[in-house]
């Protein structure tokens, strides 16, 4: 199905842009907000569009939905958010929380710090297996699939993915 919406956010049409903002943001916002206080919600709200922009001539329509590619910036967009916080030393606070949790190290924060030290092991790791484990496991493409976006036949990409896999 042809999405004309992503043609032209892909053409560079700004009107485009803000039917995308008006279509998408909900989702955008909605992932952010349940990971982070909404301050920071809001930056990666407006972080993720910003970069959506930026790099629109990398969205390809044919290969893939607007949405999907939002999502997947938003991904790490909020994974970004998280390690600044992490760094800064600043407890995590659930979006469902009325105050902080003051020194406890709960499920929900033991499972961010496991997504920021894969996160960062999988940044380490040289191209092209690097962008290959960000497809096949934060966007969840198939091998398949990461073959026809990526141009890679589809063995190489099986075996770009092990080595990684058994670096990581």
């Amino acid at each position: 199905m042809v999405d004309p919406l992503a043609h032209a956010f892909a053409d560079g049409d700004e009107r485009a842009l803000e039917a995308a903002y008006r279509a998408h943001s909900g989702i955008v916002y909605g992932m952010a907000r349940r990971a982070l206080p909404r301050p920071d919600a809001e930056d990666v709200l407006q972080a993720v569009f910003v970069a959506a922009w930026r790099g629109r001539t990398t969205f390809d329509p044919s290969r893939g939905e607007l949405r999907g590619w939002l999502v997947g910036i938003t991904r790490y967009r909020i994974a970004d958010a998280l390690a600044a916080r992490l760094r800064r030393g600043e407890v995590l606070v659930p979006a469902d929380a009325d105050e902080p949790l003051l020194g406890a190290v709960g499920d929900e924060q033991a499972r961010v710090t496991d997504r920021l030290t894969v996160v960062g092991a999988v940044d380490q790791l040289d191209e092209p297996r690097r962008g290959l484990v960000r497809l096949a496991f934060f966007e969840e493409l198939t091998h398949r699939e990461i073959s026809e976006r990526t141009g890679m036949p589809l063995g190489t990409v099986k075996s770009h993915l092990r080595r990684a896999l058994l670096h990581l």
